[in-house]
């Protein structure tokens, strides 16, 4: 998904010039007639998420400055690129002095437009980037710091929020780098407890004979090589919370050790002479299915039940495929600062590509991929020529520039268009068998367990001839209307045609509504009539 931006102007034709020019650059464009409709959108009941406003200065309801200390007063970190018919330094200081990111001067020039936007949304992901490193080091990180906008998140989100208000035993389950460890950070960091330490462990990387002591903690002398006294993960986590990471890899010997911790809400250190008592918070996670391991005597059942009192799970990355372009730029940001490189942005094909794979190893596996592809990078953007081991794996070719040689080498190059964001599951004439032929697109590509596709556009039919016209149109007409779910004003919108114009081309082609081919005298009232009055 696009970063959003907010253009706020009371001219309608700066509007549409101005809506246009943002969605040119990439971006995904909001539109304000006037301030306080901005404030609105900003601060209502269901607030728009948005990443960026362009805000005129001079509007008849509340003006720029009016708008800015609205947001300042409601604690709205968004950046904001004023823009003015009447330029000079006062408005300038003024806008800055106001809380502005930049000023620019109408009509605003693309490459201009461009830059501060580049500029101010990179600056406002460092921003945040830092102030989630400074809060997860503090132990303080909210589950508002949880970056996703899927859908399939929010019951996790609403789980994690009422957990946090609680001292219940929380089991986190998913697959593996998931996010498992951010989701019990932020129900620390939310709860009553933030205050106190967070303490993680993680089970699998205990030895046996080590546990108790790890756990627990032994007093000097305890055993061979206990020189000094060691209090344990409970006694560190004591008043805070402690998070058994990987709980379903802890040898059964151990389980029974941290059953008993867990019943009398005390623990007694190896070689100490009685117990102590500890208040601690159990958040546990495991990637294992805990009932199958119960049913099968790997997991103590008990234990079982006192860990499974608040289970949340956390679905994975290819379910929530709307948290991928959200999560890359995350991890853009912070790598490029450690790194330091110059690294900006991530381009739009490269995001359509990410959101085509399917994620095996979920987010731990995005941040390696952006790792690898900040690290490759000679530019200020990421391309999708730094995701080749994905493209790889989609069928997709990388190259940037196609020489002769290469398109005879690999005809299949030449018979297709990639168009930019869509998923196979969009593409209506995927499954059609009438148009496939020997130079169909990467559709369906598996190879290890990865099954994806990016849509493609035939030029040549089976014999190798340029297909007609009306076939290619219709092809993309139907695309269209699948790729924005029969949305018409959308549809006529990307298009670049009047919906008017959208209508007859239907009725011209044989198709509907909802892109299926009919006969004339099966067409649509509703069709009829928008072409009648088109």
């Amino acid at each position: 998904m696009s970063e959003t931006v907010l253009i706020v102007d009371d001219d309608p034709v700066q509007r549409r010039l101005l809506e246009a020019l943002v969605e040119r650059l990439g971006y995904r464009a909001l539109v304000a007639d006037g301030g306080d409709a901005a404030v609105n959108m900003l601060t209502g009941p269901a607030p728009a998420r948005v990443d960026c406003l362009v805000l005129d200065m001079v509007m008849p309801d509340l003006d720029g400055l009016g708008v800015l200390a609205r947001m300042r007063e409601a604690s709205l970190d968004i950046p904001v690129i004023v823009q003015t018919a009447h330029g000079g330094i006062d408005n300038a200081v003024a806008a800055m002095r106001a809380g502005a990111t930049d000023f620019v001067v109408k009509p605003a020039g693309a490459e201009r437009l461009q830059v501060s936007l580049r500029n101010a949304l990179a600056t406002k992901r460092l921003a945040g980037e830092l102030q989630r490193l400074k809060r997860r080091r503090d132990g303080t990180l909210t589950i508002n710091d949880v970056i996703t906008r899927s859908a399939a998140m929010r019951p996790v989100l609403h789980a994690a929020d009422k957990a946090a208000d609680s001292s219940i035993p929380v089991l986190i389950d998913g697959e593996s780098g998931v996010g498992k460890e951010l989701i019990a950070r932020a129900v620390h960091g939310s709860g009553a407890r933030r205050a106190m330490p967070f303490i993680a462990v993680n089970c699998g990387a205990m030895p046996e004979n080590l546990v108790e002591s790890i756990l627990f903690g032994h007093e000097k002398g305890a055993f061979t090589g206990a020189t000094e006294k060691h209090n344990g993960k409970f006694l560190e986590a004591d008043g805070g919370t402690l998070f058994l990471d990987e709980v379903g890899e802890l040898p059964l010997t151990a389980q029974v050790k941290l059953l008993r911790a867990l019943q009398e809400g005390e623990v007694e250190p190896v070689g100490g002479r009685k117990a102590v008592k500890v208040d601690v918070r159990i958040v546990s996670a495991t990637n294992r299915d805990l009932i199958a391991d119960v049913k099968a005597g790997r997991f103590r059942e008990d234990l079982f039940y006192r860990l499974h009192v608040f289970p949340i799970l956390v679905p994975p990355l290819r379910q929530r495929v709307d948290d991928i372009p959200d999560l890359a730029r995350h991890f853009l940001a912070r790598i490029a600062a450690e790194e330091g490189k110059r690294v900006r942005t991530i381009s739009g094909g490269a995001l359509d590509l990410l959101s085509a794979y399917r994620w095996p190893g979920n987010v731990r596996q995005l941040e390696n991929a952006i790792f690898r592809a900040v690290v490759l990078s000679e530019g200020e953007e990421i391309g999708v020529a730094e995701f080749p081991q994905i493209a790889a794996q989609l069928g997709i070719d990388v190259a940037v520039e196609v020489d002769p040689d290469t398109v005879a080498a690999q005809p299949s190059m030449a018979h297709m268009i990639e168009p930019a964001p869509a998923l196979a599951a969009a593409w209506p004439e995927a499954s059609d068998s009438a148009h496939a032929g020997p130079h169909a697109g990467p559709l369906a590509r598996d190879t290890s367990g990865i099954a994806s596709a990016m849509p493609s556009l035939r030029l040549t039919d089976a014999r190798g001839d340029v297909r007609p016209i009306d076939d290619i149109e219709r092809e993309v007409i139907r695309f269209a209307i699948a790729h924005y779910r029969g949305q018409m004003s959308e549809v006529a919108r990307r298009l670049q045609i009047g919906r008017s114009t959208l209508y007859r081309k239907l009725e011209g082609l044989g198709l509907d509504d909802g892109g299926d081919a009919k006969t004339p005298e099966n067409k649509t009232p509703a069709a009829k009539e928008a072409v009648t009055a088109g």
